[in-house]
């Protein structure tokens, strides 16, 4: 049997840092709670991304929401991205049950109710603050790779963008690109062509089907103005507590393009606009994508690539990006590879395949002599886990079976009175609900249009249709039907004399014999 000294020492040396660090935990051996051996979660680190894996059902949500609590403390904001609409209870102070005493007596930690500052977002503009972005921040690359175009039609919404900063057409909303597209498709093809080349007719419509797709998904309500702005998401409360903005995706689950979008423009905008910062003492925000396993099965080839991409480089932005899903390998191993901290809650082993899983999430995870880490995995309790993550020196904590702090704030959802209060408090809901319509190329080009059809209309006189005369009385006879007819027909009978006078009147019929 492992040494509970020598195990305690091990973690105790593993998990002491230089800078500021909370306590989220207390190492386990045996199946017991050891003393001194607390868990501690360092700040300067949170930037190297992490992952809280676990089958449904082994609170892997609320180690989300109790990382969240204790980043808030530090002054830390948080963007919680809620898929499943359990997590707006952090905004309400949680109450004690016999397990949670428990639990905290094991610990050795006094369990403090708390509510955290908070702010309710939406992408449907409903009960929170709405987030909006224009086409325009979106650019071509990005809107492109959304809409899931091959490089000639990237190449066609380009000169689209193109076009439009060269004419100072804004564009805002999909109903401004929808315009512009059918502009240069239609009426302004042979001016654009002759700047910027040939536009297939083909391009074009492909583009027009994948938008209306995209707006089929509600994207309408996503795309214009008055556009989210990033900084807003790292707000400082005036208690000095990081402000935690819970955005719920409940209404759009079924809308995988709309969380696409939403997905790929927030990750492009944060990296887009926060300078670089090296290493700080703690991170400027740290977002938590609950249920990530929904976005990497619906998300795009290009949505991957790109979180790919930003999960590499945003880290020196100070930005820290956080996956919750239920097994490790629903993250690309691409992205896998880059999370520093792993929090691993029970997996089941249902099945063959569950069984080959489970090794296979065992074997990412330190060797260590104190766990036989492939049979503990499924041997987990509820608020249990096994953690490791990365010290400031990049080195891997040692692997350490964990009794998890629960949650301080209430573990459940808010009421829509709750709700409806948080929002009537809010300062970010009247800034960004009101809609704005500018001046953008949508109107531009109608109102050019309506001017060159009117310009045309002067240079074109009306022709004036000649005013026809009365009929005469004889047009009156000639042309009424009957007396048409007789005279149709008794021209015949003259022509005919007239032929048979002259010997071409055709055969006569020979009288036949009678019998009489």
């Amino acid at each position: 049997m492992p040494d509970t000294t020598a195990f305690a020492e091990a973690i105790k040396a593993g998990y002491t840092f230089k800078g500021e660090s909370v306590q989220i935990g207390t190492a386990m051996l045996n199946g017991e709670v050891v003393k001194d051996a607390g868990i501690f979660l360092p700040l300067k680190t949170l930037n190297r991304h992490g992952l809280i894996a676990g089958a449904t059902g082994t609170g892997k949500t609320k180690t989300l929401q109790m990382i969240s609590e204790f980043l808030s403390d530090a002054s830390v904001p948080v963007l919680l991205l809620d898929i499943k609409g359990d997590l707006s209870g952090i905004a309400a102070k949680g109450s004690a049950n016999d397990k949670v005493a428990d639990r905290y007596q094991k610990l050795d930690l006094e369990y403090k109710p708390a509510l955290f500052p908070s702010e309710l977002l939406s992408l449907s503009g409903k009960n929170g603050v709405r987030l909006r972005a224009t086409v325009s921040e979106f650019g071509p690359v990005l809107l492109s790779k959304i809409l899931g175009l091959n490089d000639t039609q990237g190449g066609v919404v380009a000169l689209i963008f193109k076009y439009c900063d060269d004419n100072q057409m804004p564009l805002l909303d999909l109903k401004d690109f929808i315009k512009v597209l059918q502009y240069i498709g239609d009426e302004g093809k042979a001016d654009i062509e002759k700047l910027y080349g040939k536009i297939s007719t083909t391009s074009t419509g492909t583009i027009l089907r994948k938008v209306i797709e995209l707006q089929q998904q509600g994207a309408d309500v996503f795309f214009g103005e008055k556009s989210f702005e990033v900084d807003d998401l790292m707000r400082v409360s005036d208690d000095g507590r990081g402000i935690i903005s819970i955005l719920r995706v409940t209404d759009i689950q079924d809308k995988p393009k709309l969380f696409s979008t939403f997905m790929l423009q927030m990750l492009a905008e944060l990296y887009a606009t926060s300078p670089e910062e090296g290493d700080l003492d703690k991170p400027k925000l740290v977002m938590f994508i609950d249920e990530a396993h929904l976005i990497f099965q619906e998300a795009s080839t290009e949505l991957v690539q790109q979180i790919e991409t930003i999960i590499k480089l945003i880290r020196s932005k100070g930005i820290g990006i956080f996956f919750c899903t239920q097994n490790p390998m629903d993250v690309p191993a691409s992205v896998l590879g880059q999370l520093g901290l792993k929090v691993q809650h029970a997996l089941r082993a249902f099945t063959a395949a569950d069984r080959k899983v489970i090794k296979q999430t065992a074997d990412n995870y330190p060797e260590t002599t104190f766990y036989k880490t492939e049979d503990l995995i499924t041997q987990l309790g509820i608020g249990e886990a096994l953690i490791t993550m990365l010290n400031e020196k990049g080195v891997p904590t040692p692997l350490a079976h964990t009794m998890l702090c629960s949650p301080r704030s209430r573990m459940d959802v808010l009421t829509d009175d709750e709700v409806n209060d948080i929002n009537a408090r809010s300062k970010l809901v009247p800034k960004y609900s009101t809609d704005i319509d500018s001046n953008s190329a949508y109107e531009i080009l109608t109102a050019k249009l309506q001017e060159a059809a009117e310009k045309n209309a002067e240079e074109v006189p009306e022709t004036k249709k000649p005013t026809k005369e009365e009929p005469s009385t004889f047009e009156k006879v000639t042309n009424n039907p009957i007396v048409k007819s007789m005279v149709r027909t008794a021209g015949n009978g003259i022509v005919r004399s007239i032929l048979g006078a002259l010997g071409l009147g055709g055969k006569t019929t020979k009288k036949k014999s009678s019998w009489f």
